[in-house]
Order: structure tokens, then sequence, then C-alpha cells
């Protein structure tokens, strides 16, 4: 009798958000989800109601630069992906098993908490798993990068290098 070596279904997970701009904290989630996934999609949300600093092609730009580091020392596909579409539906579109979420602080959790009880209601086959942000970046929130750069500080340890160079270019044209 053959030996026969099931092949467990690739884990395909997604890390949604409006990255505007994309943090080190953000950079951060994707770098641990990536050690946990086979494949991550990051999804670009639309989200004109925030009021982007970054058209939707610029911030799917930066996070796929900022990104490449990441994908290959793990040695694996990180997609960037915008969608305007309900979550669960992208998710389902991309194939993935599970959304990931940062947590940064206890207030998060409140918001993200009643978020992944809608999904599961509506896609119990999809999880969403939690990934608190690292100790260094837990108090990083994208319109606080921003507030910051408007008012002249230095956003340096909050960014990426090539997103740093981007806001200041898009505050002083």
């Amino acid at each position: 009798m053959a030996n026969k070596t099931a092949q467990r279904p690739q884990r395909i997970g997604l890390y949604p958000g409006t990255f505007d701009p994309v943090t080190n904290g953000h950079i951060d989630v994707i770098a641990r989800a990536a050690r946990l996934l086979d494949k991550l999609v990051v999804g670009v949300a639309i989200n004109t109601g925030k009021g982007p600093l970054f058209s939707l092609e610029e911030r799917v730009e930066l996070v796929t630069a900022e990104i490449v580091p990441i994908a290959t020392r793990n040695g694996m596909v990180i997609e960037v992906v915008p969608f305007d579409t309900l979550l669960i539906n992208f998710a389902r579109s991309v194939g993935a098993s599970m959304i990931v979420r940062g947590l940064r602080a206890v207030s998060d959790f409140d918001y993200e908490f009643q978020m992944a009880g809608m999904n599961y209601r509506m896609a119990p086959d999809i999880e969403t798993v939690f990934l608190m942000a690292s100790e260094t970046h837990q108090f990083i929130a994208s319109r606080l990068v921003k507030e910051v750069a408007m008012l002249g500080g230095d956003i340096t340890s909050f960014v990426p290098a090539l997103t740093h160079e981007r806001v200041l270019k898009r505050l002083r044209g």
C-alpha cells in the first residue's frame, strides 16, 4: 500500500486597512502575519470617508513598495489589492480563510470585537485573527502620523523611508 501524504490547503490571509499612510505598525503586523501564512493579501480599502492624504493608487503603490523585503525574507507571495466591497465578500474573492487584524490598545478591541462577530455571522468559515502590535508600535496610528506631519513634527520613526518621503512631499506640495 502506497503512503499518500495529504496536502493541506494553502493558508491565505487577508489584512485589510486604508493604509493612509502605511506605518511601521502596519509593516510589523504584515511581517508577523506573513510568518503564519502561505500567502497574504493586503487589502487597501477605498474609504473616502476618512479624507485620505493619498489616492487609492498611491496607497497601493506605497504598501507594495514597503513590503517587498517581507515577501523576500519569507519566500512567499504578498499581494496588495484595492477593494471597495464588503470585507467578507472580498475575503472570499481572494480565497482567504483568515482575516488578520492588528490591535494596538484596548480601545481598538471593542470595535474589532464587534466587527469579528459580524463577519463570523456572515461567514463562519473565515476566521478573524488578532495580532497585538509590538510594544514599539502600539501607539502609532495613521491619523496621528498625518496630524504630526501636518504640524511640522518628525514622523521618521513612525513610517518606512519611502512613505516618509512621500508624506513630506505631499504636505509641502
